[in-house]
């Protein structure tokens, strides 16, 4: 028992200091210290901060200001670490309130990614006959070309000699194709579609073809076209060059769409789906905005930095985005209605999270609470509150010590008065 009441008395002076500190707390807000600093009147606290329950006047003088905060039983049948504050003190101490609300939750993903080109945008040019380069029409890096522009010619005598064999069974469709004699008809037309397959297999356009038929002459020149518009970004040709089927000549892009690729935290990979409106903003092009999607998202994730890389595709209109730049990613997720406050009005100890809900008189009740995401210095409450609750906003940790010291106090004083009836 003795042990007790030790504990009792301890406990009691650790709430008389944190009491102590209050007050001084109090008389700095005040902004009227005592003359006498080193006074023992200036440090003490008020006798009746000596019994638990009872209240505790802390008044400055000069100010004329009553800063009492009335225990629990005091203020009635309250619930354990009530706490009622006059206005003055809460005045004093900065004492703010909102309303618990419904609003709507987003969840907004700031990153950095990079313009990429659109790989499903992209030509490489071979030819597939072996031959050498006669002419170079696009001859630099970085030019832009249309669709159906011619880039080389191939001199290939693999090709001529396809050409007139296209020919000679071209005379032979002409002389024999009328033949009685249906095997010898048949042969010269499969003999002229054998060959005309086998030069557009060599990338010998219709068109090319038709005008063969026409001249009856072959071409010795091979020329090779554009697949697309775009920009050449890689060139492998030049002019004499020996070529064959595994020469890339010609890379080029086309920029009218393009991707920003972006890391993800492994954390936010949850507010994050294909099909997701994302914003791209770029620092040399100040107050202008690319939107776009989320086209894919990468299925793994980096070892070092623990990110998943997201792709976002956008429109890229007049080809104002360069692949290499660097950009600004927004992604913003709605995840419905829910209870919000203050971000400031929940106090987190770690253990637990807490908020005063404002009662009548002055009153403050804790109450334990859920919270869920943080957004623009807002909190969500997943549990623990009720639409148009009113809660303290501002110096609720303040309100918290008075409402520790308060229990604490109770329970000292009901703790003393037991070891003195046993």
């Amino acid at each position: 028992m003795n042990r007790i009441y030790t504990g009792a008395v301890a406990g009691l002076a650790t709430a008389l200091a944190i009491g102590a500190a209050l007050w001084w707390f109090g008389l700095l807000h005040v902004g009227n210290l005592p003359e006498d600093s080193n006074s023992e009147m200036a440090l003490e606290m008020p006798a009746a901060a000596e019994q638990a329950g009872m209240a505790t006047p802390v008044a400055d003088e000069r100010a004329g200001v009553d800063m009492s905060v009335t225990s629990d039983s005091a203020a009635g049948d309250m619930p354990p670490g009530t706490v009622m504050i006059t206005p003055e003190r809460q005045r004093l101490i900065g004492v703010r309130t909102a309303m618990v609300t419904t609003e709507d939750i987003t969840r907004s993903i700031r990153t950095v990614g990079s313009v990429d080109y659109d790989e499903t945008n992209v030509a490489h040019i071979h030819t597939r006959v072996t031959g050498w380069i006669e002419e170079l029409y696009v001859d630099f890096t970085g030019k832009s070309v249309e669709r159906g522009q011619p880039l080389l010619g191939i001199y290939s005598p693999q090709l001529l000699a396809t050409q007139e064999e296209y020919l000679l069974a071209l005379r032979a469709q002409d002389s024999l194709g009328t033949s009685r004699y249906a095997e010898v008809s048949q042969t010269t037309r499969s003999l002229l579609a054998a060959t005309r397959r086998r030069l557009l297999l060599w990338d010998v356009t219709e068109e090319q073809i038709a005008e063969l038929e026409e001249r009856r002459e072959p071409q010795t020149i091979l020329t090779l076209y554009s697949p697309i518009t775009g920009f050449v970004i890689n060139k492998r040709a030049y002019e004499g060059a020996h070529v064959g089927p595994d020469t890339e000549l010609f890379t080029i892009a086309d920029l009218s769409d393009v991707w920003v690729t972006a890391d993800i935290y492994e954390s936010d990979l949850q507010y994050v789906r294909e099909g997701q409106p994302a914003t791209v903003t770029l620092s040399f092009l100040p107050g202008q905005t690319f939107r776009g999607r989320v086209d894919y998202i990468y299925p793994y994730l980096a070892g070092e930095t623990r990110t998943a890389t997201v792709r976002v595709a956008l429109a890229n209109p007049g080809t104002t985005l360069k692949p290499g730049m660097f950009a600004n990613v927004e992604l913003t997720t709605r995840l419905g209605r829910s209870l919000v406050v203050p971000e400031d009005a929940v106090i987190d100890t770690g253990e637990r999270q807490v908020v005063f809900l404002v009662l009548e008189g002055g009153h403050f009740l804790p109450r334990e609470v859920r919270a869920g995401l943080r957004f623009d210095g807002r909190l969500q409450i997943l549990a623990g509150l009720e639409e148009h609750d009113e809660v303290v906003s501002g110096a609720a940790f303040l309100i918290d010590s008075e409402s520790k010291l308060r229990s604490s106090m109770d329970s000292m004083a009901g703790m003393d008065m037991s070891a003195q009836q046993n």
